[in-house]
């Protein structure tokens, strides 16, 4: 196991994630639909997120077992820094959104992991989240303008942006609950 997350803590972060993000969502409502709209084609948020996703790979190669291509890891290090710039200076279309998806798909593997061989039905909750995230994530680095299509969407009706932010806050307090109710490893 790369990270020493634990369940617990797992369902902590994504269920304050969820609620921070989509109770702004749904109290400031006209301040981040007109931030969503923008994201897609942000440069600043596009190198940002791209440097996260460079610098956690870079660690990530560094510290993990690569097993059958531990001799590559020389290779991947020095390239790692290579195409960040790469990217950052030749990806001008819808670099934050690939980069977003990088980034989710990075996370993923640890709160995957939190929840990996735990028999608690409650975490299943937290592996679907992720795996839908996943789903998500590998269609905005393959084709981003499917990001900028759903945020269209979901912004287009105050129904459905009222009800994506309520069912957001609504998943997050689950489970911050869950978080409370899982039972106490034994010492």
């Amino acid at each position: 196991m790369i990270y020493s997350l634990k369940l617990e803590t797992a369902f902590i972060l994504v269920g304050v994630w969820l609620i921070v993000a989509h109770g702004l969502a749904l109290f400031k409502s006209a301040a981040a639909k007109s931030w969503l709209r923008t994201f897609p084609r942000s440069k600043k948020w596009g190198i940002a997120l791209a440097s996260v996703a460079a610098v956690w790979f870079f660690f990530l190669v560094a510290k993990m077992d690569l097993g059958e291509f531990s001799n590559w890891r020389p290779t991947v290090l020095i390239a790692t820094p290579i195409a960040w710039v790469l990217t950052w200076k030749y990806v001008d279309e819808f670099l934050a959104v690939r980069a977003l998806g990088m980034v989710v798909l990075l996370a993923a593997e640890p709160l995957l992991e939190s929840a990996f061989l735990r028999p608690e039905p409650s975490a299943q909750f937290l592996r679907v989240l992720v795996y839908v995230w996943i789903v998500f994530a590998m269609f905005w680095v393959g084709t981003p303008y499917t990001l900028r299509d759903q945020i269209n969407w979901v912004t287009a009706a105050e129904k459905r942006w009222r009800l994506a932010a309520i069912g957001g806050v609504v998943y997050g307090v689950l489970l911050l609950g869950l978080a409370l109710t899982l039972p106490k490893p034994v010492a």
